[in-house]
Order: structure tokens, then C-alpha cells, then sequence
């Protein structure tokens, strides 16, 4: 199989992975606690450089023309639409962000330096506080637009409350964990995709 080959299946591979998290949730009120953000995250941050959205972008486009891969089984513009929608981009923003940060994976991280361990841990981070933002912003009108907020607080406070504090204790959690699998798989990833110079 050549370069290009080995990397597109990677991809597919990391996607399918991804969408297989789908169907790990947790319900709780509006926003569900899932898995597939921080593995959007994880995927970017194995693949690195410029591909690493591309695990994100395939899972999202199955989504989005019908396949029941997102969050509970469910598929279609209409979760696009949906209070979660704004998630959806976030993620894929998300995971750009967390790949630029990463770098290009190299077979020399096998040796874990506190430089790597910095700069893996920022990419992580700095993707699932990322996907935190299009997601706030979509929920924000979709609930202004729907009446939905209760009348003892305001928009931010409701925001916040329903679908950012519950979240953050899981997120720091799944955090904690992506960044050493990173840090463990990355030079397999480097090795494997043949991205050494």
C-alpha cells in the first residue's frame, strides 16, 4: 500500500472509531455526555499537521447525509439544527486546532520530553475548550429563539448551566486521559504513516 493509501486508511479508520462513539452516551438534559469529542480531539492530535481534521470531517459528513453516527444513533441536518448542533462544528474545529498544535507526528517522540508532554497536553486542551464555543453559541440561540430560558435567570447563566458546568468535570477527565495515549501512540502513528523525512 502506498503513502497516500496508508494514511487514507488511518483516516477511515479513526473516523469509524469516532463514529463508533456515537453510541457511548450518557443522557443528561438538553446536551448528552459523550465520547466522540474528545476522540475527534485524540484523532487530530495521532494524526497531526494538515490531515488532522480529516478523521473529524469524514465522521461529520456521514452524519450529516443520513448516517446514524452521531450522538444516541441519530444522523441528518437536522442534529445540525438541533440545541447540539454548534458541537458538531466544534469538534471539527476543535480537532484542527488540536493538530496544529500537535505537529506532525515523528517516530523521535518515542522518547517522552517535557517539551512533548507540554505541547501534546496544550493540543489537547486547547481542542475541547475549542469545541466548547460554536456549541455555546448555537445552544445560546437556539434557546433565546425557542423561549426556553427560565425566567429567574438570564441567557449566560442558563447557557452555562445547562450545557458547560455539567460537562467540564468529564471533559477534564477524558482530558486526563487522551494525553498519554497520545503521547504513547503518536510514534506508532509517525512509523506506520511513514511521515518521517
Amino acid at each position: 500500500m502506498n503513502k497516500i493509501g496508508i494514511k487514507s486508511a488511518f483516516i477511515a479508520v479513526l473516523a469509524a472509531i469516532i463514529c463508533i462513539g456515537g453510541f457511548m452516551i450518557i443522557p443528561l438534559g438538553a446536551v448528552p455526555i459523550v465520547l466522540q469529542n474528545v476522540l475527534c480531539i485524540l484523532a487530530a492530535v495521532l494524526i497531526g499537521g494538515k490531515l488532522a481534521g480529516a478523521p473529524a470531517a469524514l465522521f461529520l459528513a456521514a452524519g450529516l447525509i443520513g448516517f446514524p453516527v452521531y450522538a444516541g444513533g441519530r444522523g441528518g441536518i437536522g442534529v445540525w439544527l438541533g440545541p447540539t448542533g454548534g458541537f458538531l462544528l466544534g469538534y471539527l474545529l476543535g480537532a484542527v486546532i488540536a493538530g496544529f498544535i500537535a505537529g506532525t507526528p515523528s517516530v523521535s517522540e518515542k522518547k517522552i520530553c517535557k517539551s512533548a508532554i507540554i505541547r501534546i497536553s496544550l493540543a489537547v486542551f486547547a481542542g475541547m475548550v475549542i469545541l466548547y464555543i460554536p456549541g455555546v453559541i448555537r445552544f445560546s440561540a437556539w434557546a433565546a429563539a425557542g423561549g426556553k430560558i427560565p425566567q429567574d435567570k438570564n441567557l449566560f447563566t442558563y447557557t452555562m448551566g445547562v450545557c458547560v458546568l455539567p460537562y467540564l468535570p468529564g471533559d477534564f477527565l477524558k482530558t486526563a486521559v487522551a494525553i498519554p495515549v497520545a503521547l504513547k501512540l503518536r510514534p506508532i502513528f509517525a512509523q506506520y504513516l511513514h511521515l518521517e523525512k
